[in-house]
């Protein structure tokens, strides 16, 4: 009687060391600008290769610029440096690169899916702290450092510590106006941003069931802002039939023999669990952060430090700190504070189905003025597809800007980034000091949220536009 998450780590585990590591092998491996250049020529120092150029791939994406004319300016040097490098690494070791001009580039976290390149049962790593994302394909997977990312390279394996399991459930009907993104945020300001420290995720669940593929990438994504480095959801009929025209190869050769084994991987009880947690969603209503951390979330009625303890007196002196960057007041109301610009994009709702939720909002509207509203596609196969359905017009039509693939405002080291001071209703998944830019105030919220903040100025509940 086991979990999911044991069963898959026991069948990658090699051998184990004296310190109670495990030696795992990986099966996947996504490699991005930021996180490679140092590990590339700590293998070439080494005099190490590349052990299986099928089992990697490598993304442009986090320093990419989203305007029409990326592919022949890229005004920050470090930037192209970087883009440069990662091309030219490639090359050289014959790993497969979605580079700035390919047709289904995008963020790694968003075309990894998309490709079909994850499967149920697999281990799965990235230089970046949101691989957790990739869980929600029932495979286990991971953010590593740039020492890591060398030894994967070069031996295809990690030693690992194995950490101890947490089961998620979560029952009952995500209310109206509510999203993937919502329940993340309520389940990181239940359990706290170091709760899931030390523990792999598992969400499980009537809920669960019923969430869509993109959904269940949105909730896994965000796993890593509970302190967890994996989030996991275990396969279903809803990842097989996503899969099922994504996958090639001898996946796509043996994908009926494949389905009966993936159908198969389950926890086998609940007891199981080292931890175990219950959610009951049918409370859930419209979030969004107001402090620097995304555990500091309230309702859109709610006022600033809901849910703070003031009891403790470093606390107390961290949310003071936290008010005074952020620019506002303990008690102020939310629905009172104004926003400079809202994003939508990222990892964590860059997706069609995200897309798809603000559409709804800004259908027939117009941003307030003053605001700056961008779009961003995750991949350019979720931007080709949203014009196609005409979500990009609405956009456009309302005032937003309409972007090319990428990171963008999420991380603020691609063009895309706040001035100091300004305020930003946002879809990406940190809200921490200088994230989008220098000085730079986030709010987390779902799409259809910042949609709605953007027509009126202000931080909004979008259930407000929802009929």
């Amino acid at each position: 009687m086991t979990t999911l998450f044991d069963k898959i780590w026991v069948s990658h585990s090699i051998a184990r060391n004296e310190s109670g590591e495990d030696l795992i092998y990986i099966d996947r491996h996504l490699v991005q600008e930021v996180s490679s250049p140092q590990a590339f020529a700590s293998m070439a120092e080494s005099g190490h290769t590349l052990r299986s150029s099928a089992r990697h791939i490598a993304v442009q994406d986090h320093n990419v610029p989203t305007t029409a004319d990326r592919l022949t300016n890229i005004p920050n040097e470090q930037s192209r440096i970087q883009i440069a490098t990662l091309r030219n690494n490639t090359q050289e070791t014959g790993m497969r690169l979605f580079d700035l001009d390919h047709p289904l580039q995008g963020i790694v976290h968003v075309i990894a899916p998309e490709l079909g390149y994850v499967l149920p049962g697999s281990t799965v790593v990235c230089g970046d702290s949101h691989s957790a994302t990739l869980g929600a394909m029932g495979a286990l997977a991971w953010g590593i450092g740039t020492s890591e990312v060398a030894h994967v390279m070069s031996t295809q394996s990690l030693w690992m510590k194995k950490p101890r399991t947490m089961g998620v459930r979560i029952a009952g009907a995500l209310p109206l106006g509510t999203y993937a993104k919502d329940l993340a945020l309520a389940l990181v300001h239940q359990i706290g941003t170091s709760g899931g420290t030390g523990y792999s995720i598992e969400y499980h669940g009537p809920t669960i069931d019923l969430l869509s593929m993109e959904a269940r990438l949105t909730l896994c994504n965000m796993t890593i802002e509970a302190g967890s480095r994996f989030g996991l959801i275990a396969p279903d009929s809803t990842t097989l039939d996503y899969l099922r025209d994504r996958v090639t190869g001898a996946a796509r050769e043996h994908f009926n023999d494949a389905v009966r084994a993936w159908s198969a991987m389950r926890t086998d009880s609940t007891s199981d669990y080292d931890r175990e947690i219950e959610f009951d969603a049918s409370a859930l209503a419209p979030l969004l952060t107001w402090g620097t951390t995304p555990s500091e979330s309230t309702v859109f009625s709610g006022r600033v430090g809901d849910g703070a303890d003031y009891k403790n007196q470093e606390e107390t002196r961290r949310l003071e700190e936290s008010l005074l960057y952020m620019g506002l007041r303990h008690g102020q109301a939310i629905s009172s504070v104004p926003i400079d610009v809202a994003f939508i994009g990222s990892c964590t709702n860059g997706r069609l189905e995200d897309l798809r939720a603000a559409a709804e909002i800004a259908r027939g509207r117009k941003v307030a003025k003053g605001v700056r509203a961008l779009v961003v596609p995750g991949s350019s196969s979720v931007k080709r597809a949203a014009e196609a359905e005409g979500l990009a017009q609405v956009f456009v039509d309302a005032g937003f800007e309409w972007r090319e693939s990428g990171c963008s405002m999420c991380i603020g080291m691609n063009g895309d980034s706040l001035s100091p001071g300004e305020r930003c209703a946002s879809t990406s998944n940190r809200n921490f000091e200088n994230r989008q830019g220098q000085g730079g105030r986030t709010h987390l919220m779902s799409p259809a949220a910042v949609a709605a903040s953007a027509l009126q100025g202000k931080l909004t509940d979008p259930r407000e536009y929802i009929v």
